[in-house]
């Protein structure tokens, strides 16, 4: 029996192999000469639920979606994308279990920790940014992150900024009370306050707000990720788990952008 179940794989293999070859450079051509997005925002969900539905350790699922950052990341480079936020962890994800948050902790240590070899941050010059309450994160986590920013600061093809310990709501509240304060100080009239200072005090400051947001696991909401940048960003919502993404859902995520009509309310 499962002689005959490996044949088959074999012959579906066979089959689909230079079809999906052909649907690949088909696609390609269709999104390689026409504009990309400049920043790209993407939700990275349903790790755990990828992990559940292979019968696997749910800190595998966090594990398997952190690998799968690197090789997403080289397919957006490659299409020339300069500006990408990942939501990696966010304020109410604290309320999870213990053992799952440390371990969660302890691959983002490990993952910024190989930031600063990273090829692909090196080839590409990605200078790499944190956002978030940072300071909730624990303090070996904290100083990696410091590391791997300072290892990258002189870097500006390319940014990478990682959501972490991060909440739309809150980045709200921290930019109210940052504005607060220099009004109170004298700094600035309430008069002067306006979207674009905003902008200035926002995690974000500096970069542009986000043309597309990409949100993997088939949810249809952004859970607060960038509330205030995503005000006339393009929505798409991918029905994969993020460790099973693949360079042809980014592709097509990247064509739907590119079919799409942005009047910014006009």
């Amino acid at each position: 029996m499962n002689t005959i179940k490996s044949l088959f794989d074999k012959l579906i293999n066979f089959i689909t192999t230079p079809i999906n070859y052909i649907y690949d450079k088909k696609l390609w051509r269709q999104i390689k000469n026409k504009p990309c997005p400049h920043h790209v925002g993407i939700i990275l969900d349903g790790n755990r639920r990828f992990a559940r539905s292979a019968n696997l350790e749910v800190w595998l699922g966090h594990e398997l979606g952190a690998q799968k950052v690197e090789e997403v990341l080289a397919y957006l480079y490659e299409l020339g994308i300069k500006v990408v936020t990942l939501y990696a962890f966010s304020t109410e994800n604290f309320q999870r279990r213990a053992a799952e948050v440390q371990k969660i902790m302890e691959i983002a240590k490990r993952k910024f920790a190989e930031i600063m070899s990273n090829p692909i941050i090196h080839k590409y010059k990605v200078k790499v940014k944190a956002i978030g309450r940072t300071k909730l994160l624990p303090e070996a986590v904290q100083e990696t992150i410091r590391q791997a920013e300072t290892i990258t600061e002189k870097y500006s093809d390319f940014q990478l900024n990682i959501a972490i310990g991060y909440g739309g709501r809150t980045e709200i509240v921290d930019c109210v009370k940052e504005i607060t304060n220099k009004a109170l100080e004298g700094k600035i009239k309430l008069d002067e306050i306006s979207e674009e200072m905003i902008g200035q005090h926002l995690y974000t400051r500096g970069i542009p707000d986000p043309d597309l947001i990409i949100r993997t696991s088939g949810e249809e909401r952004l859970s607060g990720f960038l509330l205030w940048q995503s005000a006339y960003s393009e929505l798409c919502f991918l029905e994969v788990y993020w460790p099973e993404i693949r360079k042809i859902d980014i592709w097509r995520a990247i064509r739907t952008y590119q079919q799409r009509e942005r009047r910014h309310g006009k």
